[in-house]
């Protein structure tokens, strides 16, 4: 199954969450696009644990397979499977680019990322997916530090979380540590995922 491209305020507002970040999809209509959003059914179980897998594979913009893959990885490292996967999904490069204010939205941060606009300790690392390890250093390439994309989205900016640290001037980042659970999306109930996943 490929990445979803489409709209991402139509998904949010299905899951009555802010996918892109903004907040800005759910302040005029906060409720289910179509017919009946504002009256949906009661939903079951499973359906409350897919729609928790969805949202979060959305939300970091994910293919099925990836995501799935990811979620084997964070099951064979020590310590609680749904939060170890909440951390491996922080921690890839084009999320992480986001967090910093580089990009307004994730869908952006992967563009730069693709267009190899990015470096990591010195070096082009064109991979959105790229897993970038504490105390390296995530900046942009000389040329693209004139990019109006990346002016726009750090003026906009106000907030780096505690584990990465930013310099304005140069434009860069440290990921100084990895996040704990508290610091990664509060809207999430990543046990819903862990038990989605054991049906399979």
């Amino acid at each position: 199954m490929s990445r979803f491209t489409g709209s991402l305020w139509k998904k949010s507002r299905r899951y009555g969450i802010s996918l892109t970040g903004t907040g800005k999809e759910l302040e005029k209509r906060p409720f289910a696009p179509g017919q009946h959003g504002a009256s949906r059914k009661k939903i079951s179980e499973y359906g409350l644990q897919q729609q928790e897998k969805q949202k979060l594979r959305f939300m970091y913009g994910l293919n099925e397979r990836q995501y799935s893959n990811l979620f084997k990885q964070a099951g064979k490292m020590k310590g609680i499977h749904g939060e170890n996967f909440m951390v491996l999904l922080e921690c890839r490069l084009d999320n992480l680019v986001y967090r910093l204010g580089l990009a307004r939205t994730r869908r952006q941060a992967r563009q730069l990322v693709n267009h190899g606009h990015i470096l990591v300790d010195g070096k082009r690392v064109d991979i959105p997916s790229y897993r970038v390890k504490p105390n390296q250093v995530i900046g942009l390439r000389e040329k693209s530090k004139n990019l109006s994309i990346v002016k726009e989205a750090v003026e906009a900016n106000s907030f780096v979380p505690d584990y990465l640290s930013f310099d304005a001037e140069k434009l860069e980042g440290v990921f100084t540590r990895l996040p704990e659970r508290s610091e990664l999306p509060a809207e999430i109930n990543e046990s819903l995922i862990v038990e989605f996943y054991s049906r399979h």
